[in-house]
């Protein structure tokens, strides 16, 4: 099964992923970023303006709150940037990985310049 077709089980708890784990998991978010300290994954985003950037935000919003994983994200007029962590194990897990998956497939339904 797909990443973006999984969920964040909420009554499992999340598992640190080991190196390996994320690089088989890699081909199917391959525009995110893995940090240096293999902590967290990233992705930066631009778009044509303001009102843009927020509807995606927004769609973003809806996604991670029905997962219940929550990223760090910044932003200004026409970019932002998505940080996903697991706190409760200080790294990666699968549930940030889902959440990727899922924008990267908001991102193929909807009509963003990217």
């Amino acid at each position: 099964m797909a990443l973006y077709e999984q969920h964040c089980l909420t009554e499992t708890s999340p598992q640190l992923l080991v190196e390996e784990q994320l690089n088989q998991y890699h081909d199917e978010i391959p525009q995110w970023n893995l940090s240096e300290n293999k902590t967290s994954i990233s992705r930066a985003f631009k778009f044509k303006d303001y009102h843009q950037t927020l509807f995606f935000i927004n769609a973003v919003a809806e996604i991670v709150n029905q997962e219940n994983h929550h990223p760090n994200i910044t932003f200004g007029y026409n970019n932002c940037s998505i940080n996903f962590s697991t706190h409760s194990v200080a790294g990666i897990t699968l549930f940030d990985l889902i959440c990727a998956a899922q924008i990267d497939q908001l991102l193929s339904k909807q009509e963003f310049t990217v």
